[in-house]
């Protein structure tokens, strides 16, 4: 039986007549997706955090809009980047491990009850990973389909979930992460950046064309 039907599924492209009989690729999804921290908090391990994450957001980068005036006209141009906070939603263990190592990076970015703030940024400062995954586990250990590796990170907010009687869902800590540059890595050569080819894996930093 044949299944070159299977090839129409997708929009037509009359620029390429090689893709235009290609089926459509296989979206990457939400709930595949692991984040790690390093040198979050005091504790050595930080492999409950990762193990107990419900929902991560990816980062998100705005560039200001800057413009010259010239004659009968503007000319816009993009100025200084920003990196938004992101958010990572975390459910609360009943053993207290989590919310054990989010008081520890609060506590490292100020001593609530000495009244004493670190020397440095540095000093508190750490690393977040978020991972995308092609679904394997066990002895198939994961492709890793996306990397954003998010350097500079301290937590802006901390959110402790509510309580209620009237509800049985569990209760969470929303952390609101705010990194000082993101770097983006993928599985496949020219990842992120049209026309400029790179070894897979190798990483690239948003919106530069240099290797």
């Amino acid at each position: 039986m044949s299944i070159a039907t299977l090839s129409r599924f997708t929009v037509p492209l009359a620029t390429d007549s090689s893709a235009s009989a290609q089926g459509l690729l296989m979206p990457k999804l939400k709930y595949r997706f692991r984040v790690t921290f390093n040198g979050f908090g005091v504790s050595a391990a930080t492999t409950e955090l990762t193990k107990q994450i419900a929902e991560a957001g990816r980062p998100e980068v705005t560039f200001e809009k800057k413009t010259v005036d010239v004659y009968n006209s503007k000319i816009q141009y993009a100025g200084k980047w920003t990196w938004s906070a992101i958010s990572i939603k975390i459910r609360d263990d009943v053993t207290g491990a989590v919310s054990k190592l989010v008081g520890e990076q609060n506590q490292k970015q100020m001593d609530f009850f000495e009244q004493s703030s670190a020397a440095s940024a540095g000093d508190y400062k750490f690393t977040m990973v978020v991972e995308m995954l092609d679904g394997g586990n066990g002895a198939n250990v994961p492709t890793v389909l996306e990397t954003w590796e998010c350097y500079g990170c301290f937590v802006e907010k901390t959110t402790y979930d509510t309580l209620a009687y009237n509800t049985a869902d569990p209760v969470q800590i929303t952390l609101s992460i705010q990194p000082d540059n993101c770097v983006q890595t993928g599985a496949t050569a020219g990842f992120g950046v049209p026309g400029s080819p790179r070894n897979p894996g190798t990483s690239m930093t948003v919106g530069s064309k240099k290797a």
